[in-house]
């Protein structure tokens, strides 16, 4: 089976947060321009999601994988950048996302600025991870 060494799961770790942001911008900025209700509030508004999510999740996240990815061993999964918690977790947030989004649930103004928020925590996160694994010896 292919192993990999601790920088390069980070460096995956990066890649895939880094894109699972990109996506999830690109679906808020599609929806923030098909939306006719244009303002400095929902800039505000993302901002603050944007700080919320990177402050009190994924910052946290981001420190409990590296510490647990630092006390691996040299060879490695390279889908274990994530423990089975992680996964499970991330399973269940693209259900979501992706059913709220599909059912209509939540009007769009909402969806742009959640969306836009999330991901550029999301996207800062998977840089965090990059620098981490640069750092990595």
């Amino acid at each position: 089976m292919f192993r990999v060494n601790k920088r390069i799961l980070l460096f995956i770790a990066g890649c895939v947060w880094i894109i699972a942001g990109v996506n999830i911008l690109r679906i808020g900025i599609l929806t923030w321009m098909h939306d006719a209700h244009y303002s400095v509030l929902k800039v505000g508004e993302a901002v603050i999601v944007f700080l919320l999510f990177l402050n009190f999740v994924f910052l946290r996240l981001f420190r409990k994988h590296s510490r647990r990815i630092a006390q691996k061993g040299e060879k490695n999964c390279p889908f274990s950048f994530f423990d089975a918690k992680g996964w499970i977790v991330m399973f269940f947030m693209i259900t979501l996302g992706v059913g709220i989004r599909h059912s209509r649930i939540l009007p769009d103004s909402f969806i742009s600025v959640f969306y836009t928020g999330l991901s550029s925590a999301l996207i800062i996160t998977g840089v965090l991870f990059l620098i981490q694994g640069k750092k990595q010896q």
